[in-house]
């Protein structure tokens, strides 16, 4: 049986992941702090540089902020016509039914809204204003379960937020982001997998996984679990310093996608969080990673590089024609065309 989640900074001393003394109480007051056990298990203690450790244990770091950074860095807000839902294209909305995780990634672009100080969990009135807004919008094919991680409800909350779904015919596509599988896969059971299914709908699960050593054996089986219970997965990683930025790193991470029978899909560039900077690399860099990628592994294994647009302007493909310049200064275009200067003007 697993230990306790790590949720302090004295927790993380006590098993020596941070020396005493460490100074990052005023980090834990700003951004809340989660390793499960399952992570735990995934880091090599020898290695100061380890980058699963990288991911998920904070540092004085955090405290630094860069003018460019931004509370909510992909524009979330908005485009929030009522709580809980983003509607930022037309044909699908993002539902942040929670917004607390199993785990805090160190590199989050919701890190102001999520964990015990942030948004918390939609109430019951908001979640039913939000099934309004989604049942009313037609235009609505697909509703992208996020937030926070879904897939810390209990399958019963699941199955209800599904049956709901269901109801509402022109939703044909019902989509969660998670990191449940790879950082607690126990929770990855025949009641979740059955919860995510409802009559009518397609279900896919995007899985977050940045480094090839977060496929556990216990990970490889709850993708298994999912895939065979008829749960399409695809994959999201962000590109990160010190974690996944060489082409030896990337091709095994997505090779490992792909066996485990998911399909790469986005492969971020880091976003304009505050106190993320020591994560992030340039467009320049992470394009010519991209490229090096080319050839060297199957197409299957290909993600597409890109950029979520700050000022909430959508994604776009940085390993294609939509981004000019250099030195550190771009312009990108967005999916309806219009350009918009990357770093922001402060």
């Amino acid at each position: 049986m697993r230990g306790a989640a790590l949720k302090t900074v004295a927790d993380l001393e006590a098993v020596n992941l941070v020396p005493a003394e460490s100074g990052l109480d005023p980090v834990a007051e700003k951004y809340a702090i989660g390793i499960t056990p399952a992570v735990l298990d995934l880091m090599d203690r020898s290695d100061p540089a380890d980058p699963i450790a990288r991911q998920f244990v904070p540092t004085v770091a955090e405290l630094q902020t860069t003018p460019e950074e931004r509370a909510d860095p992909i524009g979330d807000l908005c485009h929030s016509p009522v709580e809980g839902i983003v509607h930022r294209y037309p044909d699908r909305v993002l539902l942040k039914a929670v917004h607390v995780c199993p785990v805090y990634c160190r590199f989050c672009f919701r890190r102001e809204m999520v964990g015990p100080q942030g948004l918390g969990t939609l109430t019951g009135s908001e979640l039913d204003a939000a099934m309004d807004y989604i049942a009313s919008h037609e235009e609505i094919w697909e509703v992208i379960l996020t937030g926070g991680d879904p897939l810390v409800l209990s399958p019963r909350r699941l199955k209800s937020l599904m049956e709901r779904l269901a109801a509402i015919e022109h939703v044909r596509i019902v989509r969660f982001h998670t990191r449940v599988p790879v950082v607690e896969p126990e929770r990855v059971n025949d009641e979740m997998v059955a919860a995510l299914l409802a009559s009518g709908k397609t279900t896919y699960l995007a899985v977050h996984a940045n480094h090839p050593r977060e496929f556990s054996p216990d990970a490889r089986l709850a993708f298994r679990r999912l895939v065979d219970g008829g749960v399409v997965l695809i994959s999201q990683s962000v590109l990160l310093r010190g974690v996944n930025d060489d082409v030896d790193t990337l091709a095994a991470l997505m090779r490992g996608f792909v066996e485990n029978r998911i399909k790469p899909y986005y492969l971020h560039h880091p976003d304009l969080a505050p106190g993320t900077s020591h994560f992030r690399i340039g467009i320049e860099e992470g394009q010519k990673l991209v490229a090096a990628l080319r050839g060297r592994i199957s197409g299957l294994c290909q993600p597409t590089y890109v950029l979520d647009i700050p000022g909430g302007h959508g994604k776009a493909d940085i390993g294609a024609g939509t981004v000019a310049g250099g030195d550190g200064c771009f312009t990108v275009r967005d999916w309806q065309g219009r350009e918009h200067a990357y770093p922001p003007a402060e």
